[in-house]
């Protein structure tokens, strides 16, 4: 087990700067998981730890030792990648067994390590096949076992689940969940899948353009998002944004889509009339209803117990729902949008605007 202190990270190729400066404290037995969009340097951060890729300025301290000249090998952590870099020649024990035989332990502990380790991932029976005739979901046990057999400071995944079907998706980030809580072992996780960082992580970091949008549980995130970036991708599907305009004293907005008043519910905003915002909500907090938007629904998806609406406002403006039932059908609707519901930012920065003291 261990922390980890990332200072000031900074990384750039050439002319173009990847990490504009990250700073993050991972507790002892932290699971963190960094998400964010293609090339926003999620990778890129995680390579850095693992000591793969150099800063370019900044540090890397584990258990408040600053490894950041250190080589790999001298860290202390293990990575499971994306595509499982098993040795297609030699067999699973051989695979899980690799990394301690050329670190020179001995075979009986060596062969204790594998057993054990397989045994936890329910991988015994496997120890003598080749990686070929293994599914896909049997190759990233077997990825996590050669991990595990290290018994290192830090766990390092790398989009490990990508290459998998849905189903096993579900299924494998679940037990690579419960692995790491008995393991209690210190972990980065790095996924573009915001489904995946909600139910894995203790904490997210959201990433977004190099820079660490917001660091906080993943709770937090969903319901207090620090700006419009981590709103728009924590959430699915994806929260709605609305043009309004602040009112006099702040204790309002006016929407300029169709000059509905909305009053806050939890206090007015600084800022002089006219100020812009964007107005937010989920799409599982609209209800139907008149008295608040028209909108013209162009398409439903059924998913059961509930369905999800895409629709328009006269101006054009997207809008979707996301409401309990199945009995609905294209053409318009009146939708109600909860004051209590509705986050608040600033129409320029896209910064979250919390109730003024």
């Amino acid at each position: 087990m261990a922390t980890l202190t990332l200072r000031d990270v900074k990384k750039s190729f050439g002319q173009t700067a990847v990490l504009h400066g990250v700073d993050l404290e991972v507790r002892d037995g932290e699971m963190i998981v960094i998400v964010g969009a293609s090339g926003c340097g999620k990778s890129t951060l995680l390579r850095i730890v693992a000591g793969l890729e150099t800063a370019t300025s900044g540090g890397v301290i584990i258990d408040g030792q600053d490894v950041t000249p250190l080589e790999p090998a001298d860290r202390d952590v293990a990575m499971v990648f994306q595509n499982y870099a098993l040795y297609p020649h030699m067999s699973v024990f051989q695979n899980m067994a690799y990394g301690l035989k050329i670190r020179g332990m001995a075979r009986e502990e060596i062969i204790r390590r594998v057993d054990e380790a397989a045994k936890l991932l329910g991988i015994g029976q496997l120890l003598e096949r080749k990686p070929r005739q293994l599914s896909g979901g049997q190759r990233q046990r077997v990825a996590m076992g050669r991990a595990i057999v290290r018994n290192p400071k830090l766990f390092l995944f790398d989009e490990p689940l990508s290459n998998l079907d849905a189903k096993l998706r579900v299924q494998m980030r679940a037990e690579i969940r419960q692995l790491q809580r008995r393991l209690n072992v210190t972990s980065l996780f790095v996924t573009h899948d915001q489904v995946e960082a909600m139910t894995l992580g203790d904490r997210l970091v959201v990433m977004h353009a190099g820079h660490a949008a917001q660091i906080a549980t993943p709770m937090e995130i969903w319901a207090r998002p620090a700006d419009t970036y981590v709103a728009g991708f924590i959430g699915s599907p994806s929260m709605n944004f609305l043009p309004a305009t602040l009112m006099e004293g702040g204790g309002a907005a006016r929407l300029d889509t169709n000059g509905l008043v909305l009053p806050f519910a939890d206090g007015p905003r600084a800022g002089v009339a006219g100020r812009k915002l964007t107005l937010g909500i989920r799409p599982e907090h609209l209800q139907i209803g008149q008295g608040g938007l028209d909108v013209r629904v162009e398409l439903v998806e059924p998913l059961g117990g509930e369905s999800v609406l895409h629709g328009r406002l006269p101006d054009g403006t997207a809008l979707t729902a996301r409401l309990p039932g199945a009995n609905y059908a294209d053409g318009p609707m009146g939708v109600i949008l909860p004051l209590e519901s509705l986050h608040v930012f600033d129409g320029e920065t896209g910064k979250r605007l919390d109730a003024r003291d």
